[in-house]
């Protein structure tokens, strides 16, 4: 599991790490795996030019030393200041190792071969200041490698909001712990590559504020049937979607559930005909939902349009996952009164109607967003989009960040289909928050095989997808959770013929 804490709670870690260390060895072991880690992008390090983009803090002091220990090994190093000042020993050390200070930074930018950003660090806030723009722009446009140090300057480290011009980065060496802003869009998208460096903060850091699954850790949450097993001990999911206007809504919400290990499904509306046609195995009802049988999570909402079931549903005494249409004139008071789980699914225009803002705001401040949303209705809520991010109404949970997917999924009906699939880990027993965040792994790993065209085990680079359909995504389920099982199991297996403890995960 990847987890990410707050600059708080980071900073806090630092000193007091800081007391444990001689004087300047933290920097040390920051610029050590920040040159390390430049050092492994540059084709060779004798000769390469390397421009240092600094500030006046420890971030621009990580940037200094790790220049000059690139220095020592040959690059032509370039120190630009953008400040009033700069940090005197890492720029002590740059020039001791053959390094200068520039003060036109345009020619040394037009040869570079690698960038170092360490303009601001994780207590940036609001966008890059004016004179460091044009700077910042030079150096994306002259082709050189562009590395962040710790997180691209101009972005929000808590947040992952990107509030006016940010450094776009190829890659970005981040020091102790992930921090939000490198998980969450829209910042993420301006890290790149992202590799942390450890520097010791590991015992000193407390419950993280966002965590991101692993094989490992879905595979672990997935329920197994055993030999006394049967459709309700796997779970029954009901499902009241679809309309005369949306049939297909309710088909891919049943085939989410059935190819995400429900035991059965239970379909509730007007298109009953529509859902025996694809998948006959379906007990369909025509409702009202209360009438339809023994059902251990109901899915309401997907395609519904005015057709009735939400109240039903919401008046039962199982889990119960929101989507689409189930989501308009939704009462907190109402949800907050339930006794059993709720699980909110809407994407970021939905969010913004619940919360009485525009998409816009749900978008730019997306962390935000899906903890207020969670602790308003007091449910569990799956924000989809560019991030997928699962909240739980305890404030003191950590929020979660789904490191699958493909933007291919913005297609029709993939909703539907994530609704279903989660409904079914619902039904099976899993926790909320726990089923919502393997549903979401699932489905994202489930839209790169189907867009990759990957059948058998695995599946290609996402680099190679092609466009895919809400159907595709369903039909890929199995084998996204097959590569979940069968990785954690070849994981632990070797872990146990080495004779170690359990392997750590490696999932995306």
């Amino acid at each position: 599991m990847r987890t990410a804490y707050s600059v708080r709670t980071v900073r806090a870690a630092e000193a007091a790490l800081t007391t444990r260390l001689p004087e300047g060895a933290l920097m040390q072991r920051a610029a050590a795996g920040l040159a390390a880690a430049c050092a492994g992008l540059l084709r060779r390090v004798y000769g390469a030019r390397v421009v240092l983009l600094v500030g006046g803090g420890d971030n621009g002091g990580d940037a200094l030393y790790a220049g000059a220990r690139l220095a020592r090994r040959g690059a032509r190093v370039t120190a630009v200041a953008l400040g009033a000042r700069v940090h005197g020993g890492g720029l002590d050390a740059l020039v001791r190792a053959g390094g200068r200070l520039a003060g036109d930074p345009s020619a040394a930018l037009a040869r570079a071969d690698l960038v170092l950003d360490g303009i601001t660090g994780i207590g940036g806030r609001g966008g890059l200041r004016p004179d460091a723009v044009p700077v910042v722009r030079a150096a994306r446009d002259s082709g050189a490698v562009v590395v962040a140090v710790d997180l691209p300057s101009g972005v929000d480290a808590d947040t992952g909001a990107v509030d006016g011009e940010a450094v776009r980065a190829d890659a970005t060496v981040t020091f102790g712990a992930y921090k939000p802003g490198l998980l969450v869009d829209p910042a993420r998208e301006y890290a790149g590559a992202v590799r942390l460096v450890d520097i010791g903060l590991g015992d000193l850091l407390p419950p993280p504020d966002l965590e991101a699954l692993q094989h490992a850790d879905v595979a672990r949450l997935l329920p197994v049937p055993t030999a006394e097993s049967d459709k309700y001990r796997r779970g029954v999911v009901g499902v009241v979607a679809g309309s005369a206007r949306y049939p297909g809504a309710a088909v891919l919400a049943v085939a989410g559930a059935l190819c995400g290990g429900a035991g059965a499904v239970r379909y509730v509306g007007p298109a009953g005909g529509a859902v025996l046609a694809r998948y006959p195995e379906t007990l369909v009802h025509p409702g009202p939902p209360g009438g339809a049988g023994r059902v251990q999570a109901w899915v309401v909402g997907p395609g519904l349009a005015d057709t009735p079931g939400v109240q039903d549903a919401l008046a039962s005494d199982v889990p119960v996952l929101v989507d689409a249409d189930g989501l308009r004139l939704l009462d907190p008071a109402a949800v907050r009164a339930r006794t059993a789980p709720t699980v909110l699914t809407p994407h970021a225009g939905e969010a913004a109607a619940l919360l009485g803002t525009g998409r816009g705001d749900v978008e730019a401040r997306r962390l935000e967003a899906v903890r207020e949303l969670a602790g308003r209705y007091g449910a569990t809520v799956l924000l989809k989009g560019s991030t997928t991010l699962v909240a739980d109404p305890a404030a003191e949970v950590p929020v979660r960040v789904n490191p699958t997917g493909t933007p291919w999924l913005a297609t029709a009906g993939s909703g539907d289909v994530l609704s279903g699939l989660t409904g079914s880990l619902l039904a099976a027993g899993l926790a909320p928050r726990d089923a919502a965040s393997a549903g979401a792994y699932l489905h994202g790993l489930a839209a790169r095989r189907a867009a990759s065209g990957a059948h058998g085990e695995g599946a290609a680079p996402v680099a190679a997808a092609a466009p895919l359909t809400a159907h595709e995504v369903a039909e890929a389920l199995p084998g996204a959770w097959r590569d979940v099982v069968a990785r954690e199991a070849a994981d632990r297996g070797a872990a146990g013929a080495r004779g170690w403890g359990r392997a750590p995960a490696d999932g995306p």
